[in-house]
């Protein structure tokens, strides 16, 4: 059984804070998100196909990423990374291409818990409170909770 991802959205904010547990090592966790071939296996819901089309993973760095449903329709996803901390945190910008400066700022906090285990904490601040909502509306809960389960998953195999 997996964790609950549990998502907060305040009303009449522009953020929305995402918290999930895994029972793994924050070094393994981390690495699913470094890793491109790793990340590329979790990212997203279990019905789109993910590929690395950038990944310059360092502070500073940037990354690309489309992913393909089964009709064929590609989403393209792209950011800056700006903060990379082995082990703890990674700050970088999203922005999904379909929504041309529509750019969220997403802060992740990758703290160890006892017995192995990892939460990960992060904050998801958009450009304003309709572009928040509109993120929620696409979809957004249903793709990260899939998304944390395929790395659950991934992480069961290691």
């Amino acid at each position: 059984m997996s964790n609950p991802v549990t998502i907060e959205a305040v009303e009449g904010t522009s953020y929305a804070d995402i918290t999930r547990e895994f029972d793994a090592p924050v070094e393994a966790v981390f690495r699913a998100h470094a890793d491109p071939e790793l990340y590329a296996r979790w990212i997203g819901p279990r019905r789109l196909v993910t590929t690395i089309t950038d990944w310059d993973f360092r502070t500073g760095g940037r990354y690309a990423f489309e992913q393909r449903d089964e009709d064929g329709s590609v989403y393209a996803f792209r950011g800056v990374i700006h903060t990379v901390i082995e082990n703890e945190l990674l700050i970088q910008t999203f922005e999904f291409e379909g929504a041309p400066g529509e750019v969220s700022l997403d802060r992740l906090r990758f703290e160890p818990l006892p017995g192995g285990r990892t939460r990960l904490v992060g904050r998801s601040v958009m450009t304003s409170r309709e572009a928040l909502e509109g993120m929620i509306a696409s979809g957004m809960e249903y793709g990260v909770r899939e998304g944390y389960e395929k790395l659950d998953e991934l992480l069961g195999e290691g």
